[in-house]
């Protein structure tokens, strides 16, 4: 392994996902004409070198610390010049970080904490700037003409200590606050510097909650990134990332995004201001884990959206049959960061967030393993997730979670078909036994209510519902199953005004939320947004009853045509589907049967059902014109 000492250098492009969104050909295009016409020629007059090059950035090579720093400044110098034609909202614009460091060379790649430090430096750069490491500056002060401004020690990802960063001041630029240029950069003061950074970050640390955060403080948990790359750990990485989002979900004080949302960010080098700004949050949860024999390294960072800064940082090395009292920790840790000392964070949310933990990791591992299959949502991946999750249970049977899964599971099952008397006498089951073992888990709660729902006992199953959100306010995927109930227990207006509170929890929600959406709207009467949701979902993904709301929600919105078309195909894809055998559908309550009867014949379904389809209902409800016949 040969390793030498090198000056890298990190660009990134800042907003790529956005600029994509707008004009993916056009964005391209100009990433490709500026890497040739202006980044190649002046890396190679600065005799450096490119030798990695991702989507939105690159990495490159020097071998002196002046040519790195000149060339950085005259890239955004050309930068400048080139986005002066340009509109505003196509204008690209880089973030560069550079630092000297020890690297490890294999052929023309370079790896190691030289590239590493040198990323992370970039991410704390202004959009348009330059940032180097206190070995650069040390370097560079006296030899060239642009101004350093200390940024102090900044605490970044996976790096066990604090860098020392420096911001170099470009034409324009003013300094952030007054240097004082009669004490030498480097000497008593930097002496002075460090011994009193660390009292006034640990002063700020003390009081910053209670003093600067305003309101209901936002977050999102970043997927956790494994670090040994294997199979195995990345569940345990997802895993991870899935229970500190439940257990934060669970505190009333904060608003915390869903992991649907925040899964798009796995894997990527992102910005802490970029992803506050898609996600419209203040504060970001980044963090990794690694395995090693019998133990797990974890890292855990909670940072300010709007600065980059680091709040809070820790890292655990320990047993990994511990794992889950980290992740408890991690939740209870973010949230004293964020709620402070004012008592903010009531004891109620401090013992909501104990659920029972799995016994071994195991059970976990199938548990974890059944769960990626069940989001596949297919008759196969639905069977292979039930032997899976039966396989958890067995190996743990007090694992909670793994019933709750089950019910999913067997609910889906019976709805593709399979054996479905039996799937769902299993289900309700499963959830039962789940709420038996831990009455304190939220979703517990939620999967029984749906099965009492799914038996026509709206009045209990509304009551496990507002348990399952008193014990998980921010749990998006409850608060999107309970508004698909609303309707039944006679509460459609709250649903649809739900609608807009689930979505601020998981801006990308999944395409299934739409169908509870939009029935929640369907049955308030608001049938523009009923329709406009089911357009979101799109027909592949329609079942009986969602081709009789989006066609009634069509000609009830006057779009009388469209919804004629819809009845013909949804005829074609279901002959037996009439006004009498959704109306026979045993999780509707009167209102919502009145409604579908209603819109269905403003749309033109036909009215009657067959006797054959009547014989399977035990006890079925006839219209009266189907009566008369």
């Amino acid at each position: 392994m040969d390793r030498k000492l090198s000056t890298i250098l990190a660009a990134d492009v800042v907003g790529y996902s956005a600029l994509m969104e707008r004009d993916e050909a056009g964005t391209f295009e100009r990433l490709r004409a500026g890497r040739k016409e202006l980044f190649e020629p002046e890396i190679a007059r600065h005799h450096g070198h490119i030798f990695k090059l991702m989507g939105d950035g690159m990495l490159a090579e020097f071998g002196s610390v002046v040519d790195a720093v000149e060339c950085a400044v005259a890239l955004q110098r050309g930068l400048v010049e080139r986005n002066g034609a340009v509109p505003e909202d196509q204008r690209i614009q880089v973030r560069i970080g550079i630092n000297l460091g020890e690297v490890i060379v294999e052929g023309e790649d370079r790896y190691g904490e030289g590239v590493n430090v040198a990323a992370r430096l970039q991410q704390l750069a202004d959009p348009g700037g330059v940032c180097v490491s206190g070995k650069v500056a040390k370097e560079v002060e006296k030899k060239l003409a642009f101004g350093l401004e200390p940024m102090g020690e900044q605490k970044v990802k996976n790096i066990a200590e604090p860098v020392q960063a420096f911001r170099v001041l470009l034409e324009g630029q003013a300094r952030r606050r007054p240097a004082r240029s009669s004490f030498p950069r480097w000497g008593w003061a930097a002496v002075v510097v460090s011994i009193l950074v660390p009292v006034l970050v640990g002063l700020v640390w003390q009081f910053w909650p209670t003093a600067a955060v305003v309101g209901k403080p936002s977050v999102a948990v970043l997927p956790f990134d494994n670090y040994d790359g294997d199979e195995a750990t990345g569940r345990l990485a997802d895993g991870l990332t899935e229970d500190v989002i439940t257990d934060l979900a669970r505190f009333p004080e904060f608003q915390v995004i869903a992991r649907n949302s925040t899964e798009t960010y796995k894997g990527k080098s992102v910005d802490v201001r970029e992803v506050g700004k898609a996600l419209d949050v203040g504060f970001v949860v980044e963090g990794s884990i690694a395995r090693e024999a019998d133990r797990v390294r974890i890292t855990a960072q909670l940072i300010d959206t709007k600065t980059a800064r680091h709040l809070w940082s820790q890292r655990w090395d320990r047993p990994d049959n511990e794992v889950f009292a980290i992740q408890t920790e991690i939740a209870e840790q973010i949230a004293n960061r964020l709620g402070g000392g004012a008592g903010l964070i009531q004891e109620t949310g401090r013992m909501a967030a104990h659920r029972k933990a799995p016994s071994n990791l195991n059970a976990y591992e199938l548990y974890l393993l059944g769960t990626e299959r069940l989001e596949q949502v297919d008759r196969v991946n639905l069977e292979a997730a039930l032997g899976l999750l039966t396989r958890a249970v067995k190996s743990d049977p007090g694992l909670a979670r793994g019933w709750i899964e089950l019910f999913h599971t067997h609910s889906l099952l019976a709805s593709f078909g399979v054996e479905p008397e039996r799937n769902r006498n299993l289900a309700q089951a499963a959830a039962e036994r789940a709420l038996a073992l831990d009455p304190s888990d939220p979703e517990a709660h939620a999967v029984y209510g749906s099965s009492l729902g799914m038996r026509g006992d709206f009045a209990r199953a509304e009551a496990e519902y507002e348990t399952a959100l008193r014990l998980a306010p921010n749990a998006a995927e409850i608060l999107i199953f309970y508004i698909g109930w609303t309707p039944s227990f006679g509460k459609p207006e709250r649903g649809a005004e739900l609608v807009e509170r689930a979505i601020r929890l998981d801006p990308n929600y999944p395409a299934w939320a739409n169908r509870p959406f939009a029935l929640a709207y369907f049955m308030a009467g608001r049938y523009a947004e009923a329709v406009a949701m089911f357009e979101r979902l799109g027909t592949a993904r329609h079942n009986l009853w969602s081709w009789s709301a989006h066609a009634g929600a069509l000609a009830a919105a006057g779009r009388r045509e469209e919804a004629a078309a819809l009845v013909a195909r949804a005829r074609a894809t279901h002959p037996t589907l009439t006004i009498e055998s959704i109306a026979n559908e045993a999780f509707w309550n009167d209102a919502e049967r009145q409604r579908f009867i209603d819109t269905m014949r403003l749309a033109g379904f036909p009215a009657c059902a067959t006797p054959e389809a009547l014989a399977k209902i035990e006890k079925p409800l006839r219209l009266q014109e189907c009566v008369s016949r």
